[in-house]
């Protein structure tokens, strides 16, 4: 697959240290105005820096825009004469709707709406996936080349903004739970280092059993909770300082703010 990204910023680079390390084409551009955030990459095999964004274009099949909305509209009418009805276009601009790609490059082009998070520059990301009409005939290969990178979902585009704050802005809470129990670990005095070690593994450890039991956090929270126990006693302790309530309160903040900017 000759691929482009356009726009190598956190997201695009994350997305260009996925698909080198999983390589997962046959060539790959790095379209961006500064070409020094990539230049890590211009010694691996078939990757092409550049900052001419119609080159990247014209030399690849799929073409991943990852800029911020804001540059998103500019920079497809600038390189719009060069997609033709082949490319498959890929867009992971929070907010950009499709109607609104659409409108510059055509309802006839296969346009799909990527949402990773920053996991996916070590093959573990979780993408959401919706595409526009034409697009559905590409969404099973847009889903191939997102699954070497973690794990996709094909949802409808209505729902993207909500994926965007579980899936993107979740890392960050995820990250900032991990903190506070290297915190506490710490206070019960382990090492800064150690502290680290035990959540991050716990952490990960915990997202296993999840994901390899399939089972309910709570029946996972069940078998480690016994009678007047200390891990109950925690966990009601977390409950009436507001733990749950804090986090849904975050989520649905953070979603009512990608409205904002979606509006903007």
């Amino acid at each position: 697959m000759k691929i482009a990204i356009i726009g190598t910023g956190n997201l695009g680079s994350a997305i260009a240290k996925g698909l080198i390390k999983n390589k997962s084409f046959t060539s790959l551009y790095l379209s961006d105005k500064n070409t020094s955030a990539v230049k890590a990459f211009e010694e691996e095999p078939y990757v092409t820096i550049t900052s001419d964004n119609v080159e990247a274009v014209e030399a690849s099949d799929i073409v991943i825009f990852a800029l911020q909305p804001r540059h998103v509209e500019g920079v497809l009418k600038s390189v719009a004469p060069s997609i033709n009805a082949n490319h498959i276009i890929l867009s992971v601009a929070a907010g950009f709707e499709i109607s609104r790609i659409e409108n510059i490059i055509g309802n006839d082009k296969n346009i799909i709406r990527v949402m990773p998070n920053t996991a996916i520059s070590i093959g573990k990301s979780m993408t959401c996936l919706s595409a526009n009409d034409k697009g559905q005939e590409k969404i099973e290969l847009a889903k191939d080349i997102f699954n070497q990178l973690g794990v996709t979902m094909v949802i409808p585009e209505e729902q993207l903004q909500a994926a965007t704050v579980i899936c993107a802005s979740g890392i960050a809470f995820w990250m900032r739970l991990v903190r506070a129990t290297t915190q506490g670990a710490i206070q019960l005095g382990f090492e800064a280092h150690e502290a680290h070690e035990l959540a991050v593994q716990t952490c990960f450890g915990s997202a296993s059993l999840l994901i390899e039991s399939g089972r309910h956090p709570e029946q996972e929270i069940d078998r480690v909770t016994t009678p007047s126990g200390c891990t109950i006693e925690g966990l009601n302790a977390m409950e009436h300082q507001g733990l749950s309530s804090a986090l849904i309160q975050g989520i649905v903040s953070s979603f009512e703010k990608i409205n904002q900017i979606k509006k903007n």
